[in-house]
This record gives C-alpha cells, structure tokens and sequence, in this order.
C-alpha cells in the first residue's frame, strides 16, 4: 500500500487524533509519559490530576519519595517510578527553571525517560517530527504489512521512510489510536476495518 492511500484511510478513520495523556505544563506531559511504561493512558490519567495538584515541578523537586510513590501506586513500578519523577524534577529545576526543553540529548539523559518517551514529549510540545513506537503501533504496523519485526528500532526507521515527514506526528497518533480502540490485541474489529484486504491477521480474525 502507498503511504498516501495509508494516510487518505487513516483520515477518514480517525479525522481527529490527539494525545489521550491529559496535562496541562509540559513537565506534565513528560511525567505522565513515563508513568504510561507498562500502564495505560486511563490509569495514568486517574493519578496525575492528583499528583499535580498536589505539587508543581517545584515542590517535586523536594517532595517525600514516600507520597510520591502513594500517588502514583496505581500505575505499577512505582518505586522506581517515584524516583525517576523527583529525580527528573530536581534536573529541570536546576538545569532549565522547570521547563522542558527541546534539547533530545537531555531529556533522554533524564532517569526514566527514553527514546519513545522523549519522541512523544518533542512530538507534543514542540511539533518535532517524530514516530513514536508503543505496543498498538508495533502492532498495527504489522498487520498492515508495513514492517516484519516488533524491533522498535526498526519500525520506526521503516515508518519514517515510508512516510513523509510532515505526517508523522499525525499518521504516528493515528495508528495508535487505530490499534487501541480498533485493531485491538485481542477481538480486533475486523467487520468494520477498511484495511482487511491487505491485513497479516486476516486468515485468523
């Protein structure tokens, strides 16, 4: 399939694609980014309205990784997680007054945040062009025959030279989407996919 055909169906199917995460500062997106590794949006999105009205990136900076990590429990790993969110405080408020930058080298030197988490963050903020490669996109990806690996690595490079450039951030939430709510893991809905056709999983739907 041409990229072009793949971005005119992926318009029709999801006219509208925005993050799911909800946030208001950029530090918060970052934080509810790394706090979505091993968890969903919808959990995530129950413990940040709470933690963020709790504290600002300031007062993480000098929070108790105790009440941190009370917060934040729901999501999984969050001892870990804990850390990684006041140690990633301390560093904005010292190196940047708070800010995220759209420095990649930086935010992927914060404890916690990787590649996929610095692309969606950059993607976001600062409109880069990045593709960002979670589970749903690995996925459909696959099933659409657009890759042969759940490399990470790989399908990213694949997507970016399959695509053109101006439509990564956009085609990138898109297939998210598509995967999340439609081309599921599990009871995938192909009765209503436009893409059946040309699907991997088709023989087995």
């Amino acid at each position: 399939m041409k990229s072009e055909e793949l971005v005119k169906i992926l318009d029709k199917l999801v006219p509208n694609p925005k993050c799911e995460l909800n946030y208001n500062q950029d530090y918060e997106l970052l934080i509810a980014t790394l706090l979505s590794a091993q968890s969903t949006d919808k959990r995530v999105n129950m413990v940040t309205p709470i933690l963020f009205s709790k504290y600002d990136i300031f007062s993480l900076k000098e929070a108790r990784i105790e009440d941190i990590e009370e917060i934040i429990r729901p999501v999984g790993t969050y001892h870990k997680k804990a850390l990684f969110i006041k140690s990633l405080a301390q560093s904005l408020v010292n190196d940047y007054k708070g800010k995220v930058p759209n420095n990649r080298a930086y935010l992927e030197s914060l404890p916690g945040v990787g590649h996929k988490t610095c692309n969606v963050v950059l993607a976001e903020i600062y409109d880069v062009p990045t593709i960002a490669v979670d589970t749903h996109v690995a996925r459909v990806s696959n099933r659409l025959g657009l890759v042969d690996t759940f490399d990470v690595k790989k399908i990213e490079e694949r997507l970016m030279n399959y695509l053109p450039q101006e439509s990564w951030n956009r085609v990138n939430h898109q297939l998210l989407l598509f995967g999340r709510y439609i081309c599921k893991s599990v009871k995938p809905e192909c009765a209503n996919c436009p893409f059946k056709k040309i699907c991997k999983l088709k023989p087995d739907c």
